[in-house]
């Protein structure tokens, strides 16, 4: 599945912005969808994840009641909705998916497929 994340830019601390993650290929309603991030001079981390149906999720503590991450498999679209952004969540965003069978939302290793980054920048 071929992976293409969008809808980064600049925005003030407290702003929102929505990143959108549109797959083409294989059926993206097969896999578990995943955001990470890599801030300047740190490690890639995870942001969020979601199960195929979409009724399920989880999120990393820091982003926790700030951001949603849903699915339209309709679309083949995931998308991170990321409300009272601060100085801190600045970094590239990528989006990914993976077998939900097989390794661990959390750890980007499980992550077979990868979209190119988008990046978020938040002006303190």
């Amino acid at each position: 599945v071929q992976l293409q994340a969008s809808g980064g830019g600049l925005v003030q601390a407290g702003g929102s912005l929505r990143l959108s993650c549109t797959a083409s290929g294989r059926t993206f309603s097969s896999y578990t969808g995943g955001w990470f991030r890599r801030a300047p001079g740190k490690e890639r981390e995870f942001v969020a994840a979601i199960i195929p149906s979409g009724t399920g999720n989880w999120y990393a503590d820091s982003v926790k009641g700030r951001f949603a991450i849903s699915r339209d498999n309709a679309k083949n679209t995931m998308y991170l909705q990321m409300n009272s952004l601060k100085f801190e969540d600045t970094a590239v965003y990528f989006c990914a998916a993976r077998d939900p069978y097989t390794g661990t939302y959390y750890n980007p290793i499980s992550y077979a497929y990868w979209g190119q980054g988008t990046q978020v920048t938040v002006s303190s």
